[in-house]
């Protein structure tokens, strides 16, 4: 069984309290749709990937933890199986392979979607509709910047897509514009 979009958003809001991880997972949500259309691939089956990837973050915070305790979960919730397989490939030491297009987009969109938003915050206009890639190019020098997030991980994730990582982030920013209102991230532009 796959669940609707509105199913999904509700486990996610019934897990996730922090407003900043439910944005985060919307903007996976939107570059996955994204690049799920560009291929030609099942948009509603990416975008649920995408949307649900993290909704166990907040009960279980640690990579140990994090996703295969939510593995459970999501099979008592009738999530297929593909999706769930899919998720945990986007943790740490599962077991399970990054090894089809959509686990390689999914991990590819996770982090850079959360440096896209930093970059995006600390702009002047606080919006992602004037951002490019090469606002984030400078900001991905600067170190101390956004510094939890791991930009070699990133280029490596982009590498393994098959994308080259500044093409990756504009398409990413792309994505994430169509939600901006959704996001907080239309800042002072009218």
């Amino acid at each position: 069984m796959t669940m609707t979009r509105d199913e999904a958003l509700a486990l996610v809001r019934e897990f996730v309290k922090n407003e900043g991880l439910v944005k985060h997972m919307l903007s996976v949500e939107a570059a996955m749709r994204f690049y799920a259309e560009k291929f030609g691939e099942d948009v509603e089956a990416w975008g649920q990937l995408g949307l649900v990837h993290d909704f166990d973050w907040e009960i279980h915070p640690t990579l140990e933890e994090h996703p295969v305790k939510g593995a459970p979960i999501l099979r008592e919730r009738g999530v297929s199986e593909d999706i769930i397989q899919d998720i945990l490939s986007h943790g740490y030491e599962t077991g399970v392979p990054r090894d089809t297009l959509r686990r390689k987009a999914l991990y590819a969109c996770d982090e850079i979607t959360g440096l896209i938003t930093a970059v995006a915050l600390v702009r002047p206009s606080r919006s992602l509709l004037d951002l490019e890639a090469s606002s984030v190019k400078k900001k991905w020098k600067d170190k101390a910047f956004a510094a939890g997030t791991d930009r070699a991980d990133m280029a490596k994730a982009a590498e393994d897509f098959g994308v080259d990582i500044w093409e990756h982030t504009g398409n990413v920013i792309l994505a994430m514009r169509k939600i901006a209102p959704e996001l907080g991230l239309v800042g002072n532009i009218q």
